[in-house]
């Protein structure tokens, strides 16, 4: 966001820009996870639609955080992987995760079971 008193982009601002999104955080979730996703899985694993998913994924990739691999098959197979850029949100990811986790247990909140799937319980 730009401001006339203010020139140029700020940090919240451009890490909202990059990683806003609905879809986004789990994306990321499934690659740090998995370390390469398919397409159809990830629609199907996160009930989004074929045309949010798209524009999701183009614009992690637009901004350097995965990188698309096409492969010469019929029917053709895309995969999506992390960047080293991608790579380096993965500290952030796990703060992130551990924060709400205790803020969930603090409350006593139950915590989705599936959860743990994808973290190490804590």
């Amino acid at each position: 966001m730009k401001n006339e008193h203010d020139p140029g982009i700020r940090p919240y601002d451009y890490f909202y820009g990059v990683l806003g999104g609905k879809w986004k955080p789990y994306i990321l979730r499934g690659l740090f996870f998995k370390e390469k996703i398919r397409f159809n899985e990830t629609r199907r694993i996160l009930g989004v639609s074929e045309k949010m998913l798209l524009q999701q994924l183009r614009e992690l990739e637009r901004d350097g955080i995965i990188t698309r691999e096409v492969f010469p098959e019929v029917p053709p197979r895309v995969e999506y992987s992390l960047t080293p850029a991608g790579e380096e949100l993965r500290p952030i990811f796990d703060l992130i995760y551990r924060w709400s986790l205790a803020r969930l247990r603090e409350r006593d909140i139950e915590v989705a079971p599936l959860s743990f799937r994808y973290h190490e319980e804590s």
